[in-house]
């Protein structure tokens, strides 16, 4: 029988690392998977330099598991976030300020690529209100699980979430007053304008602004090399969706949706908008679909079922699954740990999506 996570994540715990820490305690482990006795996790270094260091506790890692009842092979990947540090004559007392808004730099030609960034997929909706963000943030955790290199970036400007559902608050750094450094949470590369503010600070700007900052979060963010960069926008058709479609080369969209018919009128809103743009739909979700009473096991369709399969097959586009509305994945997302990020069952259907983007050669 393979080991289980805990007993993994015990044992590397013991593999020492150059702080005088250890793999688990420097949060160094991330994507960890077991399956058919196959142990695969990637050590994320903070820099190319800091990677180096940590070649001895990456062959300590993997000899270790080896030892393991049950382990057939260990597959470690050791990768760094940026570049090796440079030497400076001197660091300033206080950093450059960075401002945040203004309006956008101008803009020739299509939608441009991100460099580094291989993929960028946006999750959006009609409407508000239909788990648009969970989705956003369980999606990007479950890639990170299956390997893949995720970034997530927070472009509903008016009402950030990501922070507390990915439970970081830390103001990202900005050392020479342009350049933005994200932070990192559960394998994901992350930034949200909600980082850059205080947590009960309302932002009031025209369109302009939402676009310099959207700009800004896109383009002067250090993102590093990414596999995917998942996007999760506003609810609506309104001036970030219209800015992203036309300055940033997209994958592909995602539409998220509830059964019933209010939410689908205003996500075949979302749909023409995205065909008017000309960026692919990369398939529907239902949420919501299901909901089992934890007390007697009573399956109900509290906002209807299917509909959101039948849109799509109408329309000839892939329905990517049906997500259940359960308490535990709220729960999850208002404590910082996003339920992909656990070994919940209701982790599951997360992990298919993200294995379904993946096969597709989407994630």
């Amino acid at each position: 029988m393979a080991p289980t996570r805990d007993v993994v994540m015990a044992e590397l715990a013991k593999i020492a690392t150059p702080s005088g820490g250890n793999l688990v305690r420097d949060d160094l482990v991330r994507a960890l998977t077991i399956e058919s006795g196959v142990v695969r996790f990637v050590i994320e270094a903070s820099s190319a330099d800091h990677a180096r260091a940590l070649g001895a506790a990456q062959n300590a890692a993997e000899t270790a598991l080896r030892r393991l009842e049950g382990v057939t092979a260990v597959q470690v990947v050791l990768t760094a976030h940026g570049p090796s540090a440079k030497p400076v004559a001197a660091a300033p007392a206080e950093p450059p300020s960075l401002k945040v808004g203004g309006h956008p730099t101008p803009h020739q030609g299509g939608p441009a690529r991100v460099s580094g960034v291989d993929r960028i997929i946006a999750i959006a909706s009609g409407k508000g209100g239909v788990g648009k963000s969970t989705v956003a943030s369980n999606l990007a955790v479950a890639l990170a699980r299956q390997g893949r290199r995720v970034g997530l970036l927070d472009a509903d400007i008016y009402g950030p979430s990501q922070p507390r559902m990915m439970g970081v608050s830390k103001r990202p750094a900005s050392p020479d007053g342009k350049t933005i450094e994200p932070l990192h949470a559960h394998g994901v590369t992350m930034m949200s304008i909600g980082l850059m503010l205080k947590e009960d600070e309302a932002v009031i700007w025209r369109g302009p602004m939402l676009m310099g900052a959207l700009q800004q979060l896109i383009n002067q963010v250090a993102w590093g090399r990414l596999d995917v960069l998942v996007i999760d926008l506003p609810p609506g058709t309104g001036d970030v969706q219209l800015t992203l479609a036309q300055r940033t080369h997209l994958t592909g969209a995602i539409v998220v949706s509830t059964p019933q018919d209010v939410a689908l009128l205003d996500a075949r809103k979302a749909l023409d908008m995205f065909e008017k743009l000309k960026v692919p739909v990369l398939g529907l979700i239902e949420n919501m679909s299901t909901y089992i009473c934890p007390n007697c096991g009573h399956e109900a369709h509290i906002f209807g079922h299917g509909g959101v399969a039948a849109e799509a097959k109408k329309l000839n586009l892939p329905f990517l699954g049906e997500l259940p509305l359960n308490l535990e994945v709220r729960i999850a997302g208002d404590a910082g740990t996003p339920i992909a990020a656990t070994d919940s069952p209701l982790a599951d259907p997360y992990i298919r999506l993200a294995r379904r983007l993946i096969d597709g050669g989407m994630g």
